[in-house]
């Protein structure tokens, strides 16, 4: 695993001045968020199952924009800006037609760890539109995600930002880093 104080030069490598952005000061100290990472030689794919019908499938995006920002949307509006990026890597559930959950797959560059040079990338704004909640499908879509990373060669799987810390472990993340709006609370 990268020492606490590796991930603090890994964090302020990928997210650099981020404790300064202004929208930060709007949480109140109470809030905390999660930073948290997953080494991949070290997933079991098998730790979380579930099945579907067959009208559940999952697979990279690519169709119209319009219903990609649609679903967002009903998530998450501030996302939006991210989901514009043709380049970015959207990985779905999709529910016949209709895209069920959603994430971005990030590749976030290598971080030099005590001389050894370690690919991190991780799944990003994961989102479930609101009726396709509460059936397994958002976990699902991650642990698949997740084990993409693994079969391109990735080290660590990283979640940014999370308030459901607990949701990612049941697929072996964890938490290296708590945060409020002033800054790290807890290493």
């Amino acid at each position: 695993m990268i020492s606490t104080d590796n991930f603090q030069k890994l964090f302020n490598q990928i997210h650099p001045h981020f404790f300064e952005q202004e929208y930060l000061r709007n949480f109140s100290d109470e809030q905390t968020f999660d930073e948290m990472l997953l080494k991949l030689a070290d997933f079991d794919f098998h730790k979380y199952e579930k099945t579907f019908g067959s009208d559940i499938s999952f697979d990279f995006f690519n169709g119209n924009e319009s219903d990609l920002q649609e679903a967002v949307n009903k998530v998450n509006a501030n996302w939006l800006k991210y989901f514009c990026n043709r380049n970015q890597r959207c990985y779905c559930v999709f529910s016949e037609e209709k895209i069920a959950s959603f994430c971005l797959l990030t590749d976030m560059g290598s971080f030099d760890s005590d001389g050894t040079k370690l690919k991190i990338a991780g799944p990003g704004c994961v989102g479930t539109v609101p009726e396709f909640r509460d059936r397994g499908l958002g976990l699902t879509m991650v642990k698949n995600a997740t084990q993409i990373l693994k079969e391109e060669g990735f080290d660590y799987s990283y979640i940014h930002y999370t308030a459901v810390a607990k949701w990612y472990a049941k697929l072996g993340y964890k938490t290296i880093m708590r945060w409020n709006k002033s800054g790290p609370v807890n290493f």
